[in-house]
């Protein structure tokens, strides 16, 4: 198994790549709240490793191997983060700094157990899908709530999970995943009124409203 170091970059850069899959040196910086120096002296760590292809000032993609790494550990994460949930009682804004230490020590025969007990999920506690023993992934929405037009009917398909205020107040809102929305109205702070299918309506700040992905119904 590869170290804490490079298995939080694998997944950061999992998670931050654009449509060319590359993430620049300065993004994953920020991300991980490190130097420029120490992420370029990783990635070329991580390239001689085989787990990405790096060139400087052009950013750097995972390789299959380095992809493939990078699942894994996801796959961890999510299980663990819906075993809290499901048979620990945890609620969904705690789970996420828990499976963040978590992830790195389980084996894969724990994996394999928690999987199972769970029934083999397809997703975790905040909507993103968990991938599958073979390393496939679903795909996601990049479309947030703030994108989506007046009038439209929408599903909620996944919430950021690191904040958890922000998680709190999702849940406050009876936001989850899976749940159906119409658009109402935008206010001049770019909040917007959404409507449940019950006929029930709230307001939805921009700041919860960039952090929860949505697809068509």
């Amino acid at each position: 198994m590869f170290s804490e170091s490079v298995q939080d970059y694998l997944k950061a850069i999992y998670h931050l790549h654009g449509e060319d899959g590359r993430v620049t040196t300065s993004a994953l910086a920020a991300h991980l709240n490190v130097s420029a120096a120490s992420v370029t002296g990783m990635l070329k760590k991580l390239a001689e490793l085989g787990l990405v292809t790096y060139e400087p000032y052009q950013g750097a993609a995972l390789t299959p191997a380095g992809e493939k790494a990078a699942l894994e550990v996801i796959r961890h994460h999510r299980l663990i983060e819906l075993y809290l949930t499901k048979a620990m009682g945890y609620s969904w804004d705690q789970v996420h700094a828990e499976a963040e230490r978590l992830e790195h020590v389980i084996s894969e025969d724990f994996e394999e157990r928690m999987a199972t007990l769970l029934g083999d999920p397809a997703f975790d506690p905040h909507g993103d899908p968990i991938p599958t023993r073979s390393g496939q992934v679903a795909s996601s929405s990049r479309r947030t709530l703030a994108e989506a037009d007046e009038g439209s009917l929408v599903c909620v398909e996944r919430i950021r999970d690191e904040d958890p205020d922000l998680l709190r107040e999702v849940a406050g809102l009876g936001l989850w995943p899976r749940t159906r929305l119409l658009i109402g109205a935008r206010a001049a702070d770019a909040s917007l009124t959404v409507y449940f299918p019950s006929g029930q309506s709230c307001s939805v700040s921009a700041r919860v409203a960039s952090s929860i992905f949505v697809v068509d119904p």
